[in-house]
C-alpha cells in the first residue's frame, strides 16, 4: 500500500482532463506536493500545483523534469495521445505517433524518475492505460494501450523488489477534449481520479475505472467472435 499524504506526486499531462482531476484530488488526499506536467506549463492551473514543462516523447525534455523533480516518491504517467491514424491509408508517421506517445512516452519517462523513487525510499508508479487495451478500435491508439498494459506488468516484476509498486488504470471514454467529438456514454473525469488514487493507496494491480471496461476484462475469455460482433456490425 503506498501513502498519499505527504508524497511528492509528478503527473504527466496534469493540465487538463484525467490529469487536472489527479492533481486536484492528490491535493485534496494530503499530498505534499504535485507536480503537474505539460507541454505548456501555462496550462496548469490548480493553484497549489507546481507546473513543469514536458514533452514525454523527448528525452531532453525528460531529463530536464528528472533534474527538478528529485523529491518524488508517486509518477503518474496519465499523458496520452490519439491521432486516429488508420494502418492501411495514415502515413506511418501517424502511426508511429501513437506508440512514441502512448508507449515509448511512459516508458522513458519511468526510467527517468525510477533511480529517483528508489533514492527516496520508494514508491509507485501509476500508468494510465484504456479498455482499449483489450479491444482493438481499428487505430494504432488500441495497440499502443495493449502495449502500455504490458509494459506495465512487466515493470510490476521489475520494481517490486526495488520498492515501488506499479498499477494500472483501465478506463472507457471520459469527458474530456479528447473525446469531445466522440457520442458515447462517458465517464466524469473526477470519479476516474479517484478510483485511480484508491487503487494506488491499495496496492492494487489494476482499476478498472467504469462499467464499459469491466465488461470488455470479462470478455477477454470469451472466443473473440463475440467481442468482435458488434464491431463489425
Amino acid at each position: 500500500m503506498t501513502a498519499i499524504k505527504g508524497a511528492t506526486v509528478l503527473v504527466t499531462g496534469g493540465g487538463r482532463g484525467i490529469g487536472r482531476m489527479l492533481v486536484e484530488e492528490l491535493h485534496d488526499r494530503g499530498a505534499a506536493k504535485v507536480y503537474a506536467t505539460a507541454r505548456d506549463p501555462r496550462t496548469v492551473t490548480h493553484p497549489h500545483a507546481v507546473p513543469l514543462a514536458l514533452e514525454v516523447t523527448d528525452p531532453a525534455s525528460v531529463a530536464a523534469a528528472a533534474e527538478q523533480a528529485q523529491d518524488v516518491t508517486i509518477l503518474i504517467n496519465n499523458a496520452g495521445a490519439s491521432v486516429r491514424a488508420s494502418y492501411l491509408d495514415s502515413p506511418m508517421e501517424d502511426v508511429r505517433r501513437d506508440l512514441e506517445t502512448n508507449f515509448y512516452g511512459p516508458l522513458l519517462v519511468t526510467r527517468a524518475f525510477v533511480p529517483i523513487i528508489e533514492r527516496n525510499g520508494g514508491g509507485h508508479v501509476l500508468n494510465v492505460h484504456s479498455a482499449l487495451s483489450w479491444l482493438a478500435d481499428g487505430t494504432p491508439y488500441s495497440a499502443s494501450k495493449a502495449a502500455l498494459w504490458s509494459q506495465t506488468n512487466s515493470l510490476r516484476l521489475d520494481l517490486r523488489p526495488r520498492g515501488i509498486a506499479v498499477t494500472g488504470l483501465h478506463v472507457a471514454y471520459v469527458d474530456t477534449d479528447m473525446t469531445s467529438g466522440i457520442d458515447a456514454p462517458k465517464s466524469d473525469p473526477r470519479d476516474v481520479a479517484v478510483a485511480a488514487l484508491d487503487g494506488v493507496e491499495a496496492g492494487a494491480h489494476e482499476v478498472l475505472a467504469d462499467d464499459t471496461t469491466r465488461w470488455i476484462k470479462s470478455q477477454l475469455s470469451a472466443a473473440p467472435e463475440a467481442l468482435y460482433a458488434q464491431l463489425a456490425e
